[in-house]
């Protein structure tokens, strides 16, 4: 199996969310790839089984500048028979802005035909140990789907 990890980050800690999704990835034996959302077309994700976003929430709601090319191109992708999954740090000073991207990027890939493989993560800052554990059990999640997706 291959997946692939999309990040944007200004503190790092998007990156650091990316790092460890990527482990727990590779840990359950898949072929990763990660790359940074500015570097990356998504036509790339069309090579991969799993597809992962990390992403943060700009402001009040606001996507990535950087990525705003790849959210707008990502819906034209058809990603049938493929898994996807967000994940992302923000800041929970911003109340209900608190990690839109997320849900955003959720969305966005609906539109793909792709299967989500566990529910959105949100984590506030970097990323605790709690979190770790969080994102360990969203890596599993999406294997165990894809692989419940190919019985």
């Amino acid at each position: 199996m291959k997946a692939h990890v999309v990040f944007a980050t200004i503190t790092g800690n998007n990156e650091d969310v990316a790092d460890i999704v990527t482990e727990g990835l590779e840990d359950l034996g898949l072929d990763v790839t990660q790359t940074e959302i500015s570097q990356t077309d998504p036509q790339d994700l069309t090579d991969a089984d799993i597809c992962v976003v990390c992403a943060y929430t700009y402001n009040e709601g606001h996507l990535p500048e950087e990525g705003l090319d790849f959210f707008e191109d990502l819906a034209d992708l058809d990603l049938s028979g493929k898994v996807f999954g967000v994940a992302g740090s923000g800041d929970i000073f911003y109340e209900e802005f608190f990690n839109t991207a997320v849900d955003d990027f959720i969305n966005q890939f609906k539109k793909t035909n792709a299967t989500q493989g566990f529910e959105g993560v949100k984590i506030n800052l970097e990323p605790d140990e709690d979190d770790i554990a969080k994102l360990d059990e969203f890596a599993a999640g999406l294997v165990k789907t894809y692989q419940d997706l190919k019985k």
